[in-house]
């Protein structure tokens, strides 16, 4: 049953529960019944069978017989025992690769334990009518639970009651942006509809947090059943592809596996036939034998490049000191090479192409100063002791754009000291603030802009007061249109004005007959050195994709402003992708540059696709919904500021700055290694051929 599809009651109906919430019996019941509601810890492989796995590599095989063969005609041709340096040699250089890739493994198991530690402790529940706290481990499918701002959501939950409620799912979706929540059905949706999991406003799910607001909530999943336990079960199940140059080196060893045993074997003919078989005086068949088959040994442990182990980890590990004096943290020894034959680089929009600060870049108003003042004034927002402002993203923007203008928030709340408000209301998409001035009493109400011009009577110009006409409405919902089309986010400003402060602070009381100041568009401004970034993954032949959880208007225009994207034809929405086969899908890949409101399963769908067909794959992103795709793809790439440790522990390069700026200036880097190891292999092969 998709939930958010659905009314309470229905829902309620479904898992067998009421607004009462469950007895303790029946949750005591449930629980043995389907099990804890956390995260499978999934298979453990013990440290020794990762190191077995290690010494699989036919290259490594080939040292170790190598080395064991020649320890042993070291032996015979001294006559007794001496120290077989090459061989010691050989079995450290394979030890210590051992070892490394022995602590490179367990990221998957590291990932899913950064998971468990996302769920919420505790949690407020309606057990036998009564509001107690138990273990969110306990919860089961038909809690109620009860939930206030800063509370980490347990589970995945229908929302009934909602007061102003706004949860932030960026972990989920990758969009900072809090979601406002309601509470009724989503209409017009069928069964078979597929909704991005950033759309579902009635669903609450595990991982993400409450900052707004207070609500209650029923219980429809919990544990693996999540979308977070889904996301978990993805990261164990993705499997990790060799890298391009361990598919070179697999090959080589095949080449020289099957060379070494034809020199082996025509050298010991060739010593038989001409000592043993030709020859008239017959000599001990013993000694003709042994001496054969130390001269096709000799031969064979000569022709294998035993330096080329120790080579590549040197060079791979001056190129990961190199990286990350570059802002490259290198967690694989052998992401180093593969960066240097991306072909795909898989982007998320928020954080990596963009700032990840939302900016107010655009507004209309006659008084720029008078708008600005109101829109810091009417928000919730303020300013840290460091200087920071801190609040909801939208918020810190809009008292960030007044401080441009010289109107610090701390100055106007000392001008304007607020006496009342009434807060935001998803039915309203309004909220307004009551404050003391000079002037007397005055309100500001911020919200939609729509709505916002519905309460207002008439418009402010630089202290003229005019009747709000039809043109006047028409005009600025133009400029809210043109606003909207660059994809920007737009609020509206208007105020009114008391000689005694209101009897009552409600909406009824305080929102019509308002004054109309302006509009303010903000946006998550693209990063500025990654317009030059994206021209020189071009010119390297590099095709750079963007996918975002955010709406595709706005993956539109960041796309086209960072000449990503040059036709409409090129975007598409991720539920799009539910509609082909894998097959199917492969076939139109490579039209497609922006993908939006994508889950978790097609950014997964999306890399592999490419890989698919033959391209060495890039992923980035920060979000717990990125990581069964990072781990995926050839290789992977967390961020160090914004990223989720489930990212880091999957990923194979972290980016210090969450730059895709670093992602080139490394694949660079890579590309120079790659090359230095490609004349390495070519020099050791040749001098031992």
């Amino acid at each position: 049953m998709k939930h958010y599809l659905h009314e309470v009651a229905d829902v309620f109906a479904e898992v067998k529960s009421s607004e009462a919430g469950l007895t303790s019996a029946e949750a005591e019941r449930r629980l043995n019944e389907n099990g804890k509601n956390k995260l499978a810890e999934g298979k453990k492989v013990s440290t020794f069978e990762r190191f077995v796995d290690q010494l699989k590599d036919p290259m490594i095989i080939i040292l170790l017989v190598a080395a064991v063969i020649s320890a042993v005609t070291e032996m015979i041709e001294a006559g007794g025992f001496v120290t077989p340096t090459d061989s010691i040699i050989i079995l450290v250089v394979v030890l210590i690769n051992a070892v490394l890739g022995v602590v490179q493994e367990s990221k998957a198991e590291k990932a899913v334990e950064a998971l468990q530690k996302m769920s919420a402790a505790t949690t407020k529940t309606l057990r036998d009518g009564q509001i107690v706290t138990v273990k969110s481990e306990d919860l089961v499918v038909g809690d109620v639970i009860l939930l206030d701002a800063g509370d980490a959501i347990p589970a995945d939950c229908r929302i009934f009651e909602c007061a102003s409620m706004k949860i932030e799912e960026a972990a989920l979706t990758g969009e900072s942006v809090p979601v406002t929540k309601l509470v009724n059905a989503l209409m017009g949706k069928k069964e078979n509809d597929e909704i991005a999991l950033g759309d579902r406003k009635n669903m609450a799910y595990m991982g993400s947090t409450l900052v707004y607001g207070r609500g209650k909530a029923v219980v429809v999943a919990t544990g693996m059943d999540t979308e977070m336990g889904k996301i978990a079960n993805a990261i164990t199940l993705a499997e990790e592809g060799k890298t391009p140059l361990e598919i070179k080196l697999e090959q080589l060893s095949k080449v020289l596996t099957k060379l070494v045993i034809g020199v082996c074997i025509v050298i010991f003919a060739y010593n038989i036939l001409t000592q043993y078989i030709l020859p008239d005086v017959k000599p001990e068949f013993f000694h003709v034998a042994l001496d054969s088959f130390i001269t096709a040994i000799a031969l064979a442990v000569a022709a294998i490049p035993e330096g080329l182990v120790a080579v590549m980890t040197i060079v791979l590990s001056i190129g990961v000191t190199n990286m990350s004096k570059k802002n490259a943290i290198i967690r694989k020894m052998t992401a180093v090479e593969t960066l240097g034959c991306t072909q795909i680089i898989c982007s998320d929009k928020t954080g990596t192409l963009t700032q990840n600060v939302m900016t107010v870049v655009d507004h209309f108003a006659p008084n720029e100063q008078q708008l600005a003042t109101a829109m810091a004034l009417c928000t919730n927002a303020d300013v840290a002791e460091d200087g920071k402002s801190t609040g909801e993203p939208d918020e810190v923007a809009l008292i960030n754009y007044a401080k441009t203008l010289d109107l610090p928030k701390a100055t106007l709340v000392e001008a304007y000291p607020r006496i009342g408000e009434v807060p935001f209301d998803s039915g309203r998409k309004m909220m307004s603030t009551v404050h003391n001035s000079a002037r007397g009493i005055i309100q500001f109400t911020k919200g939609a802009p729509d709505e916002i011009l519905k309460k207002c009577t008439h418009l402010d110009v630089n202290g003229e007061i005019h009747e709000m006409s039809d043109a006047l409405r028409a005009k600025i919902m133009e400029e809210n249109t043109r606003m909207g089309n660059k994809a920007l986010r737009v609020f509206a400003v208007a105020y009114k004005t008391y000689d005694v402060a209101p009897e009552s602070f409600d909406s009824e009381s305080l929102e019509y007959d308002m004054t109309f100041i302006g509009l303010t568009g903000m946006i998550d401004p693209v990063r500025p050195e990654v317009k030059d970034a994206i021209v020189e993954c071009r010119g390297a032949g590099i095709k750079p994709i963007m996918i975002t959880g955010d709406h595709i208007n706005t993956a539109k225009a960041i796309a086209r402003e960072l000449g990503i994207l040059t036709d409409d034809s090129q975007a598409m929405m991720g539920a799009d992708i539910d509609k082909y086969s894998d097959e199917e899908f492969e076939e139109i890949v490579e039209n497609i540059c922006v993908y939006a409101r994508v889950q978790p399963e097609h950014k997964t769908r999306i890399v592999n696709a490419w890989r698919n067909k033959g391209y060495v794959t890039a992923m980035t992103g920060d979000g717990v919904n990125d990581a069964p795709s990072i781990k995926s793809a050839d290789i992977g790439v967390g961020m160090g500021i914004t990223g989720t440790d489930v990212t880091k522990n999957v990923a194979d390069m972290v980016l210090a700055d969450d730059n895709f700026a670093t992602i080139v200036s490394a694949v660079g880097e890579g590309r120079r290694i790659y090359d230095n190891i490609r004349k390495a292999i070519q020099f050791l092969l040749g001098s031992n051929l």
